[in-house]
């Protein structure tokens, strides 16, 4: 169900399928509205902005603002992520972010499979804390305005899904330089590495999951262990793809809520899904294959 579901996400998070004939980006009602996964504002196919992107623009424009006295709070942006990653935690990641879903599409191509480190995943607490926030609030330029670093400088995803709008508008082709090349590499690269490890820029690099992440811990949606049916057995631990324990570490960063280990892997129901303080109900589970390469 949680492919049908991403599937879903990604084409309606980009259903503006009239651009190769209008040539230009939708601008309409709906780009006023963050979407929960990374999927860029450029994007000549999306409706939504980039919550990642929109933090970015606030953080740029902040010191100016402060200067002007027009005191912008961004209690939209800072309240959207919040509430996202109350709500879920990182099921954003898991069930709704289209590059997510890209790179779980590139890792069934057949080849031989790696696991990442775990100490990996603290760099996306460096992009997020560089990239993201600091060099759009501190690089200003004259006007004392900063830019979007994260989006200019590093998106994968954005490189990715903004690089039709070269296509479409051959003015900006003069702008090609060695920066954007130098994107395209990373691009490359992170696209490679999903083919021989599971969701690498999610588990690595992201900042967005670096932000729901940090709210796994109190989300209302979790996986609750009860070790009284609990009979050891690691048929969880085999099914994690991130390569975590789900009976002593459910509510750690790296976790994006798929639910696998709770719906599919638990014989005996000792890991369930919650919302709340309520249990979800589940479908008599079977143990998935052993997935080495995680």
């Amino acid at each position: 169900m949680r492919r049908w579901v991403q599937a879903a996400s990604a084409l309606l998070q980009n259903a503006y399928w009239a651009f190769p004939w209008t040539r230009t980006l939708y601008q309409g009602p709906l780009k006023k509205f963050c979407t929960p996964g990374l999927n860029c504002y450029s994007c000549p196919a999306a409706v939504l902005a980039c919550p990642l992107g929109t933090l970015q623009h606030f953080l740029a424009g902040w010191r100016p603002a402060l200067r002007w006295g027009t005191y912008r709070l961004g209690f939209y942006v800072f309240g959207f992520l919040a509430a996202v990653g109350l709500l879920g935690g990182r099921a954003a990641c898991g069930w709704l972010c289209p590059f997510g879903f890209l790179q779980e599409g590139l890792h069934r191509i057949p080849s031989p499979k790696f696991r990442v480190p775990r100490i990996l995943g603290g760099l996306r607490y460096a992009v997020l804390a560089v990239f993201a926030v600091g060099l759009p609030l501190l690089l200003t330029g004259p006007m004392g305005y900063g830019e979007p670093w994260f989006c200019r400088a590093v998106c994968p995803a954005g490189t990715l899904e903004a690089g039709g709008l070269f296509f479409l508008m051959p003015a900006l082709q003069e702008q090609i330089g060695l920066w954007l090349w130098i994107k395209i590499g990373l691009l490359a690269g992170v696209l490679g590495w999903a083919v021989v490890a599971y969701r690498p820029y999610c588990r690595t690099l992201c900042p967005l999951g670096a932000i729901y992440g940090m709210l796994n811990r109190w989300s209302l949606l979790r996986v609750d262990h009860d070790p009284d049916l609990c009979t050891e057995c690691g048929r969880c631990v085999e099914a994690c793809r991130v390569g975590l324990d789900p009976r002593r570490e459910p509510d750690r960063a790296a976790c994006l809520r798929c639910l696998t280990c709770a719906t599919q892997a638990c014989p005996t129901g000792a890991l369930t899904a919650a919302v709340g303080s309520r249990r979800l109900e589940r479908k008599t589970p079977c143990a998935p294959p052993s997935t080495p390469g995680s």
